[in-house]
C-alpha cells in the first residue's frame, strides 16, 4: 500500500509563489508517472502536471505551462510542484497522485492508483 502526504499549501497574494511536495512511501516504492491535479470548489477535479520515474518526461496542464514546474527526488521518494506567477484561479484543493502502471492518458483522474489526501493553496488577488 502507498501513502500519499502533500505538504506546502497556503494563502498568497497574486504574483507570488508556492513549493508542493508530495512525500511517497510503502515497502518497496516504483511507479510509471508521479502527478498533481487540483480541484477547485464546485468543479472536477484537473490535471496539472506529471513526472515519469526518471525525469525525463514530464506533461503540463496548458493553463499553467511556463508557470509551474514539476520535479522529483527518487532517493526520498518525492515529488514537487514549483508554482510562481500565481493567479487568483490557481485557487483550489492540490493532489498528489501516483501510477504504478502505464497509463494512457495522463489526464485522465480515473487512471491514476493512488491518492494524497490534498492541500489547499488560495491565491488573493
Amino acid at each position: 500500500q502507498v501513502q500519499l502526504v502533500e505538504s506546502g499549501g497556503g494563502l498568497v497574494q497574486a504574483g507570488g509563489s508556492l513549493r508542493l511536495s508530495c512525500a511517497a512511501s510503502a515497502r518497496t516504492l516504483s511507479y510509471y508517472f508521479m502527478g498533481w491535479f487540483r480541484q477547485a470548489p464546485g468543479k472536477e477535479r484537473e490535471f496539472v502536471a506529471a513526472i515519469s520515474w526518471s525525469g525525463g518526461i514530464t506533461y503540463y496542464a496548458d493553463s499553467v505551462k511556463g508557470r509551474f514546474t514539476i520535479s522529483r527526488d527518487n532517493a526520498k521518494n518525492t515529488v514537487y510542484l514549483q508554482m510562481n506567477s500565481l493567479k487568483p484561479e490557481d485557487t483550489a484543493v492540490y493532489y498528489c497522485t501516483m501510477a504504478t502502471s502505464p497509463i494512457p492518458r495522463v489526464v485522465v483522474a480515473s487512471r491514476w492508483d493512488y491518492w494524497g489526501q490534498g492541500t489547499q493553496v488560495t491565491v488573493s488577488s
